[in-house]
């Protein structure tokens, strides 16, 4: 059973809840070789305060990140309905929330433009008519950048040595399309804190014999092989380079600057959009098939094949290019005094092109023939089985997927399995996950901090796109996610991954004796999360205690100042009760089979850390190790994948093994008789 860090403990019953690829279609495809003779990239809680520990936000809490490329934000401007500019940054679970046609989407496709301009590409008609201009700009900004650059010349450079990073260390690119022309054309940007200063400001498109020159003229004792050295020299030379932010134009052939966006470009995410249902033509089987994904997923883990399938076909077809050349100095050396062979290699939409794979269902029926229903539960099994799959890759290049609407045409079960399938996948290292929504009970299952509040401005009509707990209340009354009025006790917790280890300690328990209540399907017990959790958790906080319902606390030992917390609950005199637990942490209760098989690792589970480690920790370290990850993961993703993964394979009597006093049993018991 997957984890549930859900806002729905409430609401939810009220709303429903080796690469081989053809050598001649390479060459002939997509490797180019030109003889150019011009020639020589908050807790909401207010009542409780729970001192010294944060339990996390879900950005840390599904968050183990190794040095893959994120995307931290975008922003659009002069697009369709985004008439000024409006920006928005993203989590590793990013859900964008509010009312039909108001602008979800549009950023979901900008995104796709900016990255693929396939399965939405730009178009006369996407410059917003409004306001009179024809330029549309979406840019981009990545973190968790490439370590370094290899350019042509073999020369390696970062992208800070090169002045091609903002001043927080962040790479943003901006992509301006210009809509003027039947089919729009692009230039593209690196948006940096670049040096100004007159000698200094484009050593980017020099050529190797106009730095070697400027190197002399400085005077400056430093190799005359290499630009990046010389660069590197040249600016070290300057007393202020004055750095301004500047928009560097890195998509037109000017020397090293195109080949740093060749790199650039190589590094950056790939791109999954998955469109809402809203077409039904025979061309959009690449659309509604997750197999488009599928390619995209699988050419991402085989980029060092490619690379080298690249550099062979360079180098053999630079190899006949030049004995072209010779060919024809030997008959007509006017023409030949001087032509160099320049490549250029395949994008990755071109790769991606070169292969198709469709799905046949039942009586060899194509899938985008059968009904939006099936093609949905399709798109629910992809994410689930890629979930998993990713979960056991380490050969991989940072990939972001985008899908509309999720629930459409889904069961609410169905819907529960997407919801902790991209809870999962955000949780994956190197993979981001952006959603929209309308629905009160989708939007109601996912974390608070992931969403991003689409709306209008009433007088101009401009969207507007917030984040935070300060927007909560608007999404619930504009979605309509209300409060359960049967809920009869609050169970108050730290943070997500408890609401999760509760429930399936209780269900377990509930298998062995069905007085004791199961915490997964009990309307009249909802979860409030302390620690930030659920849209669905905030509404229990903020109106369902309004209703003065009793209230159960149940906290980790781990803090000694939590006992102040808890006695402050039981000096109420209404009904209320609160203790901390009798083991450090509540994965302390996990038994080791249950770990075992959930991950094919054996680690000792103790009552207490030892050696400053606690159960979690020790976890990370073994399953790192056993991935192979490039270092350990946090505590807090340690403790995600326990609760999704671990603490549903809890039986009653590995419960009792692990728990001899009865502590767990306790707690169920209590419960019980709170709600009866």
């Amino acid at each position: 059973m997957p984890l549930k860090n859900t806002f729905r403990e409430a609401c939810h019953r009220s709303t429903g809840p080796d690469c081989r690829v053809p050598h001649e279609n390479i060459v002939t495809l997509h490797g180019t070789v030109r003889l150019n003779p011009e020639i020589n990239q908050t807790a909401v809680n207010k009542n409780v305060h729970l001192p010294g520990k944060i339990t996390g936000s879900s950005t840390e809490l599904f968050q183990q990140k190794g040095k893959d490329m994120r995307l931290k934000s975008v922003a659009v401007k002069n697009f369709r309905c985004y008439a000024q500019e409006v920006s928005v940054e993203f989590d590793d679970l990013t859900t964008f929330v509010g009312r039909n046609d108001i602008g979800k989407s549009t950023i979901l496709e900008a995104l796709e433009i900016f990255f693929n301009n396939s399965v939405v590409s730009i178009e006369k008609g996407d410059a917003c008519i409004h306001s009179g201009q024809d330029n549309v700009e979406i840019t981009c900004e990545f973190i968790d950048l490439p370590p370094s650059l290899t350019l042509d010349s073999g020369a390696e450079t970062t992208l800070q040595e090169e002045f091609l990073l903002t001043g927080t260390g962040s790479l943003k690119i901006r992509k301006i399309f210009n809509c003027s022309n039947k089919k729009p054309t692009a230039e593209i940007f690196v948006i940096a804190n670049h040096p100004a200063a007159a000698g200094f400001q484009n050593l980017l498109e020099l050529k190797e014999k106009e730095l070697q020159a400027r190197v002399k003229e400085l005077g400056l004792d430093v190799s005359l092989k290499g630009n990046p050295g010389m660069r590197k020299a040249i600016w070290a030379a300057s007393s202020d380079l004055q750095l301004t932010e500047t928009g560097l134009l890195i998509s037109k052939a000017k020397e090293d600057t195109k080949r740093i966006w060749d790199q650039i470009e190589s590094w950056l995410p790939m791109f999954a959009l998955f469109q809402s249902d809203r077409s039904s033509r025979d061309s959009d089987d690449e659309v509604q098939s997750p197999m488009k994904a599928a390619i995209t997923a699988a050419l991402a883990e085989v980029q060092d094949d490619i690379a080298r399938i690249q550099l062979r076909v360079q180098q053999k077809a630079e190899e006949i290019a030049r004995n072209t050349h010779e060919a024809l100095k030997t008959i007509e050396p006017g023409l030949a005094r001087e032509l160099t062979p320049e490549f250029t290699p395949p994008t990755p939409a071109k790769w991606q092109g070169l292969f198709s794979v469709g799905l046949n269902t039942d009586g060899g029926i194509p899938l985008n023939k059968r009904g939006s229903g099936v093609r949905r539960l399709v798109l629910v099994s992809f994410f689930k089985a890629e979930a998993e799959r990713r979960l056991k890759s380490s050969n991989r290049r940072s990939i972001i997927y985008a899908i509309e609407e999720p629930e459409t045409s889904q069961h609410p079960n169905y819907q529960r399995i997407l919801i902790e399938s991209f809870k999962s996948l955000s949780l994956e290292t190197g993979c981001q996950v952006i959603l929209t929504t309308h629905s009160p009970g989708f939007a109601a299952e996912l974390p608070g901090d992931s969403i991003r509040f689409v709306s209008r401005n009433a007088e101009t009509g401009q969207p507007t796109i917030q984040a935070g707990a300060d927007v909560f209340g608007i999404v619930t009354d504009t979605l309509g996610v209300t409060p359960d009025n049967r809920v009869r006790l609050l169970f108050c917790v730290e943070g997500p991954t408890d609401v999760a280890a509760f429930k399936a300690l209780s269900k377990a328990l509930h298998a062995e004796d069905n007085t004791l209540p199961d915490l997964e399907n009990d309307e009249r017990v909802a979860f409030i999360v302390l620690g930030g959790g659920t849209l669905k958790h905030w509404v229990n906080e903020n109106y369902l205690r309004a209703l003065n319902r009793r209230e159960i606390h149940i906290y980790d030992r781990d803090v000694p100042a939590y006992a102040d917390a808890v006695n402050a609950v039981n000096a109420r005199a209404n009904g209320c009760w609160a203790a901390q637990t009798l083991k450090h942490e509540v994965e302390s209760y996990l038994h080791p089979d249950a770990i075992h098989e959930a991950f094919g690792v054996m680690i000792d589970v103790t009552d207490h850390p030892v050696g400053g480690k606690a159960t979690p920790k020790v976890f990370a370290e073994a399953y790192s190790l056993a991935q192979r990850f490039d270092g350990v993961m946090k505590d807090n993703a340690a403790k995600a994948r326990l609760a999704e993964r671990a603490f549903p394979l809890m039986t009653a009597a590995r419960i009792h093994e692990r728990d001899p006093e009865g502590e767990v049993i306790g707690w169920m018991r209590r419960i019980r008789d709170m709600i009866q």
